[in-house]
């Protein structure tokens, strides 16, 4: 590369285009894989020209993981409140699933960038107009938030592939003795059989927590 060509990237360089560079190097390497050597090679920069815009390595992942949370679909103010959480939760699931590496990072790391303080302000709003109070509010974000985080996760860690699930099954089921494990076989054998697939449903999770807020809400447990 000339060194008039790198001289335009570094005029034209921003945090948004490192953190967008970083973020696609991330999702096709892993977060392992993220270096600011790495970095900058990817965007035909130096690495001393990415410390112009972003101030170390943590602070790049807290631009990445405020870029991931600006994927989330911000809860309306006012409406309805459960449809409004559900629309949230799956957008939710939606930015992990495309960016795997940040669910992770995101339930271990204290961060303050503007989306994520806008999306936990609208979503606490959300929750206090409809009648939560503001503890109430706090604790069903936290709980909405915990299954998201948790089913995603195993969902993308999970050793067996859903189309894999009924040939996983028959291959372990003469390991699992009806006598000492008379429930877990016959849940196997339901699998093996066709009578369900084994595949999680995210929703049923999701409704459950929905409904049952509702139902506290409603008795007048959480406002």
């Amino acid at each position: 590369m000339s060194r008039t060509s790198q001289a335009d990237k570094r005029r034209t360089l921003n945090a948004q285009k490192i953190t967008e560079a970083a973020i696609e190097l991330a999702d096709s390497q892993g977060i392992e894989a993220l270096s600011m050597r790495k970095l900058a090679t990817q965007l035909g920069v130096t690495a001393m020209s990415i410390y112009n815009h972003v101030a170390n390595k943590d602070d790049l992942l807290s631009l990445m993981l405020d870029h991931v949370v600006s994927e989330f679909e911000r809860p309306q103010i006012k409406g309805d409140w459960q449809e409004t959480m559900r629309r949230r939760a799956h957008s939710m699931r939606q930015a992990f699933l495309r960016h795997p590496w940040a669910p992770p990072l995101l339930i271990s790391t204290i961060t303050n960038g503007e989306q994520t303080m806008r999306d936990t302000d609208a979503t606490l709003g959300c929750l206090i107009n409809a009648g939560f109070t503001y503890a109430a509010a706090d604790w069903a974000r936290n709980a909405i938030d915990s299954h998201i985080y948790g089913y995603t996760m195993q969902e993308l860690n999970f050793p067996v592939e859903p189309d894999e699930y009924k040939a996983a099954a028959a291959h372990y089921l003469p390991m699992i003795e009806k006598s000492d494990f008379p429930y877990l076989h016959g849940a196997t054998l339901a699998l093996v059989n066709g009578e369900y697939d084994g595949v999680t449903q995210f929703d049923f999770g999701l409704n459950l927590l929905l409904e049952g807020l509702a139902r506290q809400l409603q008795s007048g447990q959480l406002s």
